[in-house]
């Protein structure tokens, strides 16, 4: 396979801007600090990137080779749900391919103290978490954790413990500055929607004459409210770019959009182009993948950890990516491009431009920006978020990390080996700019067999009648058994599931900057998974429990106490291949959630105030309220967190405050026996707990249908 048909788009060539260099204490390197002193530019991308494209496009067919599906828990994910009543999702076609069962996922959170869900945008509930502090000046970490299930395994180590299959977890986020959604921004600010409508896209009618008016009317489409994650413009470009033809596609014949271009919304698992949202197939089934994507790694969790070196170098954290730009019929530049390598562009008009990821952007000049770069941890490059934008202050996403996937077994959507549930614990980033973040948490499961070599297969592979070319694997192929009697027996392989990626994505939630009382704490988030109904009408989500369930901090930590959930997880019909209904107490269809300590672990009945420590010590520190919250931080007491956290938010205090216990004004009204006046939602408070072993569990979610909800924290002195 040559070097341009095997990975477009990692050619780095293209006559950069004046003033575009990266930043480095380095001084041997020029241009972005990705061309040695004495190299020509020839020379680095078809020489010393040759060997780097060739083992990128075999790692893209290697995580791409089995069925399984995948679903995240903390924070919530989505599987394409927003606030159906029923038991499955409404459209699976939401806001991406997720190739998951219509059972699963979790409703977007609900803010009101209702019955019923949201109406608008803003009554929609975000998880709000702090970022981590700067590292240079003792700023903390951020903590929280990520849980979910995969069904058909993962984990071992490919040369001690191997498991029956291949697999990799890639964790992503996408973020963006946290601006009000407006018309104007519609088709790029992410969002979570009020109907479960996909997106409306209508593609180029021309290769050639489109105008920049038509293109602005064909990106005007794009609905406040209809969900939004990846950008019009980027679905636009994915959908009118030539595909990456060096691919292993087996016997699946890839079909063309209207202008005739088989592009990169044609993949082994998408033959036909189907859209979901405005996600690109190509990326989405492979990793890591050569063009520019609006993704952050976080992590690769994988079962051959000798890899780590090369996904973290080939990571779009760490080395820029290419796209083809080139003009509209009447000026101005173009976002979509038929052509996918340096070579195709140049000769048809284009530009070739490298694109950086970055997480945040600094309002300095050059000499600040240089003066900042590394000094937190992070690197600053002076370069263009845009291919016609002025030149500003980018900072770079770190490393991801690499490290062995938990273990889980085949057929299973459970705990892993050591008993708890698969997880990863996420250090949410610092932002240099000191400004509030919207972000989306994706994980990717891909997994793989060994019935022929994924790092050797590649398009030479490929079905071809015509060339005598039969592909290592078909489609539900017979095999020859030795019978004399020239029996067969048939093998269920579907190509384009044989090598599969799923994923999950949670709702969009608030990454916040800390507030001044908590600048150099680590912190903890204390967040609650599940919803309404018993394990066989909830699955494949799952029922209540706080995550993590088991904490340990020390007496110096900080912990984030926080949750949601929704008015409308009736779980009714249509339920799918499941069980309908939503067991529980309360009003039907409500998440409802609170905390009160009890005596231990085996105890359902919560410990009297007079009793208890949790909350009721004098070393109990309050470090930071919600905004609404009728009472300061520093003014609350700890009697005023017992009554908070035991109604949910409806009392901020116990005396001395607008809603409080002493005369039942509560924020929300009336206080219910079982929260259900109160909002599925909490914003909580952020605490320091004094040295001590404590119980506490859900007093509403605690009968035999949905047992227990229950949780401990270890403060060590």
């Amino acid at each position: 396979v040559s070097l341009v048909n095997t990975s477009p788009g990692m050619q780095f060539r293209h006559a950069p801007k004046q003033g575009h260099a990266h930043i480095t204490n380095t001084a041997s390197l020029y241009w972005k600090g990705y061309i040695p002193h004495g190299k020509s530019l020839r020379n680095i991308t078809v020489g010393m990137m040759n060997a780097v494209l060739r083992f990128a496009c075999l790692l893209c067919v290697a995580v791409s080779l089995c069925l399984g599906d995948v679903y995240m828990h903390n924070p919530r994910g989505s599987n394409n749900r927003l606030n159906e009543q029923s038991a499955n999702r409404n459209n699976a076609d939401r806001l991406f391919d997720s190739q998951n069962n219509n059972r699963g996922g979790y409703n977007a959170g609900d803010s009101l103290a209702s019955n019923k869900g949201f109406q608008t945008e803003d009554q929609i509930f975000h998880m709000k978490y702090f970022q981590s502090g700067r590292e240079d000046t003792g700023g903390g970490q951020s903590l929280l954790t990520i849980e979910w299930t995969n069904q058909h395994g993962c984990g071992g180590n490919e040369d001690t413990d191997p498991w029956k299959l291949n697999c990799n977890i890639v964790i992503q986020m996408m973020v963006q500055d946290n601006v009000a959604l407006t018309s104007a921004n519609k088709a790029s600010r992410i969002h979570d929607g009020t109907t479960t409508d996909t997106q409306t896209y209508t593609p180029p009618a021309s290769k050639t004459t489109e105008s920049n008016a038509q293109y602005k009317a064909r990106a005007d489409q794009a609905s406040l409210t209809r969900g939004l994650q990846e950008s019009f413009d980027y679905y636009d470009d994915c959908n009118m770019r030539t595909r990456n033809k060096g691919l292993f596609t087996a016997d699946q014949n890839l079909g063309n959009n209207n202008l005739g271009i088989s592009s990169a919304a044609f993949t082994r698992q998408n033959a036909n182009g189907n859209r979901r949202g405005y996600e690109c197939p190509e990326e989405r089934d492979y990793y890591p993948y050569w063009h520019p994507s609006p993704w952050v790694d976080v992590a690769i969790l994988t079962d051959n950890i000798s890899r780590c070196a090369y996904y973290q170098a080939q990571s779009f954290n760490v080395i820029p990516k290419g796209l083809c730009r080139q003009m509209f019929s009447d000026g101005g530049v173009r976002p979509w491009s038929e052509f996918n390598t340096y070579s195709t562009c140049v000769a048809n008009g284009g530009t070739w431009w490298v694109s950086r990821s970055y997480i945040d952007i600094e309002s300095v000049s050059r000499p600040i920006c240089e003066q900042l770069n590394r000094t937190d941890g992070y690197t600053r490059y002076w370069d263009s978020p845009t291919f016609e934008g002025d030149n500003t202050c980018l900072v770079a996403p770190k490393v991801p990390t690499c490290t062995l996937a938990p273990w889980s077994r085949v057929n299973h959507l459970g705990n892993g080996r050591d008993g708890v549930p698969l997880n990863y614990t996420w250090t949410i980033p610092y932002f240099p700019s000191g400004k509030a973040k919207l972000a989306v948490v994706r994980l990717r499961y891909n997994i793989s067999t060994d019935d022929y070599n994924p790092w050797a297969t590649d398009a030479s592979s490929n079905q071809n009648a015509a060339k005598n070319v039969v592909s290592p694997v078909t489609q539900n192929p017979l095999i020859d058994i030795g019978s004399t009697t020239k029996s067969s027996l048939r093998l269920a392989v579907n190509t384009a599931q044989f090598g599969r990626t799923f994923q999950d994505r949670t709702h969009v939630m608030e990454l916040q900057p800390r507030p001044s009382r908590i600048p150099n704490c680590t912190l903890y988030n204390l967040n609650v998974r599940g919803k309404r109904g018993n394990i066989v009408q909830t699955y494949p989500a799952v029922e209540y429990d706080f995550i993590p369930n088991r904490l340990t901090v020390s007496k110096e930590d900080c912990v984030h106490i926080q949750w949601t959930g929704s008015n409308t997880h009736n779980n009714g019909n249509p339920a799918g291949d499941g069980q309908a209904g939503d067991a529980g107490e309360g009003l039907t269809g409500t998440d409802r959630t609170n905390v009160l300590e009890s005596p231990n672990a085996k105890s359902n009945y919560p410990t009297p105030w007079e009793s208890s420590t949790m909350f009721n010590n004098g070393n109990l520190k309050v470090l930071w309220v919600p905004s609404y919250w009728s009472k300061s931080a520093r003014h609350m007491q700890p009697i005023d967190v017992g009554v908070a956290f035991a109604t949910a938010g409806n009392f901020q205090c116990f005396s001395g405050c607008a809603y409080n216990a002493n005369t039942l004004k509560g924020f929300y009204g009336a206080i219910d026996p079982l929260l259900n006046t109160v909002s599925p939602s909490f914003q909580g408070m952020v605490l320091k707990f004094a040295p001590g072993n404590y119980n506490y569990l859900c007093t509403r979610n605690n009968n035999f249908s949905n047992r227990s909800q229950k949780g401990q924290l270890r403060v060590k002195a």
